[in-house]
């Protein structure tokens, strides 16, 4: 038996879960309905998943792998802040050309036509047709 990152991280969830599902036995029916229907299966399945991380070693990660999960992290990271100084309507098209001309080495052409794409969607959906309010970003309120 091995103590491991992803057998805290199971054990971990099963707490949450366990938490929320003795906190929803005491609601109202309808209003425990949703934490139960999602924390009895998270409970059984995390307690599952941390009894097969102790019973079996991990396996090595290799560095490619490794590598890919720093930049999977690290575009992410740039998202959240793209989202803090600029806000959500002028990070999202900005996140889309650059993942894909950086990261996804997309055409240029295209790269400009999908983060348009986006934008739209993004801006219709949300601003118009939802009226969704969204905070402006740090950037943004000093040019205010």
């Amino acid at each position: 038996m091995r103590l491991s990152g992803a057998a805290l991280f199971g054990f971990a969830l099963a707490v949450v879960a366990a938490y929320a599902v003795y906190a929803a036995l005491r609601w109202p029916p309808k209003a425990a309905l949703f934490p139960l229907t999602m924390g009895i299966p998270i409970l059984v399945l995390a307690l599952a998943q941390t009894l097969i991380e102790l019973r079996d070693p991990p396996a090595p990660v290799p560095a490619a792998a490794r590598r890919r999960i720093f930049v999977v992290f690290a575009w992410m990271g740039t998202f959240i802040l793209l989202v803090l100084l600029a806000g959500f309507p002028i990070a999202v098209p900005i996140f889309v050309f650059s993942y894909l001309v950086m990261e996804s080495r997309e055409r240029w052409g295209l790269s400009i036509a999908l983060a348009a794409a986006a934008w739209g969607v993004f801006h219709l959906l949300f601003e118009r047709l939802l009226h969704f309010p969204f905070e402006t970003g740090l950037i943004t309120d000093w040019f205010q």
